[in-house]
């Protein structure tokens, strides 16, 4: 029985509004320039297009005024620091300089875009997913830096877009795993870092929430396409293989764990970043006539009620808690993170993690949508 009474990605924006009014001052972020405002931002710009209300482009706007200075350079940005995940709140750069026309936020969108012509590169041409992680390709790297640099390039560049195209191309033929479509979360060309396979460069496990990202940047990216060619094609076949390994390991519950294929070992446990990002892309992929098949239908429907189940509460205030969120993952660093089992399960699990939250505002729009799509069909 789908739960059709609630629109779940406006209850969770109006709860971010209410309950973060000034996002950028909380802590751990302090100001930092931080992807995480990017995620939960998009989300709320999907309910601003859905809904047209003032009060979510005015969020939007003030979050980002922390940053942008009239002259459109960004407080607390270090292009030196070559951190694509910088370059994530760019998108919503963008969205505000098509929705207001200040040139604030095209002159702060085209630093960013002066970053990713100046990001070190593998021996291949794919961007290295930090200075400080030198000749590694993370998942997660292409949502940070993907979606943007395409619209950027439609917006203002009128131009070739083949080096995004690649950065896929060649993230996956060195993530992708032959025995069940996984991808691993990274790669390390030399083939050095401790956290890595010392013949094939690669990290040992299939984390959910980078395979997530992954997904989110395709079909994003292919939504942004648009219209049918070879390139676009080639993304489509990425996504989909991707999505068949991913919903090989869909628990019962209709969401998916921490470590996605191992789902039968303690103390792994189900976890709800990675679980809205893999119902977003079901849901944006039906959107797009990309997973027309019953099946993935079905999957989508088990997700969204799964989710909703597993994850999901109502405060006494009358906001929403989405729980089991892991807050961060990653390899190597200061940290040492070695990339292992007992790694993942080691990061803390919390409540109302930001990229979470963002996710699942994402994901929800994308449902509402094509349940508005099949209501319309009837």
């Amino acid at each position: 029985m789908l739960k059709e009474t609630i629109r779940w990605s406006v209850e969770m924006a109006d709860t971010i509004i209410s309950r973060y009014p000034e996002m950028y001052n909380l802590k751990p972020y302090q100001g930092k320039w931080s992807y995480d405002y990017g995620v939960v931002l998009k989300g709320v710009e999907s309910v601003y297009k859905e809904t047209h209300k003032q009060k979510y482009l005015d969020y939007i706007k003030k979050s980002m005024d922390f940053f942008i200075t009239e002259e459109g350079s960004i407080k607390h940005y270090d292009k030196e620091k070559f951190n694509i995940d910088f370059i994530n709140n760019g998108k919503i750069l963008l969205f505000l300089y098509k929705e207001t026309k200040q040139e604030k936020y095209k002159k702060a969108a085209a630093r960013l875009r002066d970053q990713l012509a100046d990001q070190p590169r593998t021996s291949e041409g794919t961007f290295w997913h930090k200075k400080i992680y030198p000749y590694q390709i993370w998942l997660d790297g292409l949502y940070m830096g993907a979606p943007f640099y395409l619209e950027y390039i439609q917006l203002f560049e009128g131009g070739n877009y083949t080096d995004v195209i690649r950065q896929f191309e060649i993230c996956d033929q060195h993530t992708r795993s032959s025995e069940n479509q996984l991808r691993h979360h990274a790669w390390d060309e030399k083939a050095v870092q401790p956290w890595c396979d010392p013949k094939t460069g690669l990290s040992r496990h299939y984390w959910s929430r980078s395979l997530g990202w992954y997904l989110m940047a395709l079909a994003d990216v292919i939504e942004l396409l648009k219209e049918n060619n070879n390139d676009r094609d080639k993304l489509i076949a990425i996504f989909r293989d991707t999505l068949e390994g991913v919903i090989r390991y869909q628990d019962t519950s209709g969401t998916w764990y921490q470590i996605i294929n191992q789902g039968g070992r303690k103390p792994n446990y189900l976890e709800s970043s990675g679980s809205s990002m893999f119902l977003y892309a079901l849901a944006k992929g039906r959107r797009l006539g990309l997973l027309e098949e019953s099946r993935w239908t079905e999957s989508m429907d088990r997700a969204y009620e799964g989710i909703i189940d597993e994850f999901v509460l109502t405060t006494k205030e009358g906001w929403l808690n989405l729980n089991k969120c892991c807050e961060v993952a990653g390899l190597g660093g200061k940290e040492h993170r070695d990339g292992s089992f007992a790694y993942y399960m080691s990061e803390p699990i919390i409540t109302n993690d930001f990229k979470a939250v963002g996710a699942f505002i994402q994901a929800m729009s994308e449902y509402e949508k094509v349940k508005n799509q099949r209501e319309g069909d009837l």
